[in-house]
């Protein structure tokens, strides 16, 4: 498989995951029932990994303890809020929002000193990246439907995942547990976080078409996707993996066109473009919230979901989610940060 083949790849199955949660919602899954499955199915598929690995699970509380809140911001209440949010959300759009981790990240770096004050070039990008925000949101016309609780619930997401990596930065990284084994402990735990969700909303009816949404959404677009990032940042260098992580939000503003009919406005697509140039702006010669240059000493990646790799880290390390990058050495598979993802 060329380097071509294997990106485009990955940015499918990594960007479907809006796709997914849309269809789970319309065939009657609540944002809870998408949240526990997708976490269990995809920590079910990293446990097989690390297995397969020989990676053992961390076996001292601490670690635990820190996995619980690294679980909670990055996986179990990012993963709610996105399907709450796609409610009332195109999945496109959603997909785009996911972009924004990048901007959170920074604003929050300069909010705790962590961050050098800003030069030209990475505020002009700051602006961009939130102007794009509102030319999508569109305050001024009220037929657009994306001034919503639901909107508020994905811009939420993205700042959680914000500031998860700077928590995994600080609290996960570099402390001797194999990646594999981390992330699947990681996404575990957010399976056991996520199940009192399943009370909100009543039970769910769902027809074979939702199960079969939420079981690629959960194997493939979560689990699955952080194996393959973790294999191309190692075999092809974090450079490949920043790529991807920009190719998502025009996977998910595509598939939501093709396959769900969304509208693809001139609107959105020009906000889409302007997130993204406000994000690249902003990555210049930028050092990862908390993150020492080398940190992650053997490990993190993909899911659920967001954002570019920092190319100056070691390796970068994402969430399934979520292709945002911050420095480390690896991407552990449901934490879309800090192993760095």
């Amino acid at each position: 498989m060329t380097s071509a083949i294997r990106m485009g790849v990955l940015a499918l199955l990594w960007g479907s995951g809006f796709l997914w949660i849309k269809i789970s919602l319309n065939e009657g899954l609540t944002p809870g029932w998408i949240t526990f499955v997708r976490c269990l199915l995809g920590s079910a598929v990293l446990l097989a990994l690390a297995y397969g690995a020989r990676q053992r699970l961390p076996r001292d509380r601490a670690t635990w303890g820190r996995l619980a809140v690294a679980a909670f911001l990055c996986n179990a209440l990012p993963f709610l809020l996105f399907s709450i949010g796609e409610q009332t959300v195109d999945s496109g759009v959603a997909g785009v929002l996911n972009a924004t981790t990048p901007l959170w990240s920074l604003l929050i770096g300069l909010a705790l000193g962590a961050e050098r004050p800003l030069r030209a070039t990475r505020s002009a990008g700051l602006l961009l990246g939130f102007a794009g925000v509102l030319l999508i949101f569109a305050p001024w016309s009220h037929g657009s439907g994306l001034m919503s609780w639901g909107a508020l619930a994905l811009l939420g997401a993205s700042a959680s995942y914000a500031v998860a990596f700077a928590y995994m930065a600080r609290h996960l990284t570099g402390r001797g547990t194999a990646p594999l084994a981390l992330s699947a402990a990681q996404l575990l735990t957010a399976t056991g976080l996520s199940t009192p969700a399943l009370a909100a909303g009543g039970a769910a009816t769902v027809t074979w078409a939702g199960v079969a949404a939420v079981a690629v959404l959960g194997v493939f677009a979560t689990g699955l996707t952080f194996h393959l990032n973790y294999r191309m940042i190692a075999e092809e260098g974090p450079t490949a993996a920043a790529t991807v992580g920009y190719l998502l939000p025009v996977v998910s503003v595509t598939l939501g066109a093709l396959v769900l009919g969304e509208p693809l406005t001139v609107r959105v697509v020009a906000g889409m473009a302007v997130v993204l140039v406000g994000v690249g702006l902003t990555r210049a010669r930028m050092r990862p919230l908390g993150v020492p240059a080398g940190a992650h000493a053997g490990a993190r990646a993909g899911t659920s979901a967001g954002a570019p790799v920092d190319t100056t880290a070691d390796a970068p390390v994402d969430t399934p989610d979520s292709p945002y990058s911050t420095r480390s050495t690896t991407k552990t598979g449901i934490s879309r940060s800090v192993f760095r993802r």
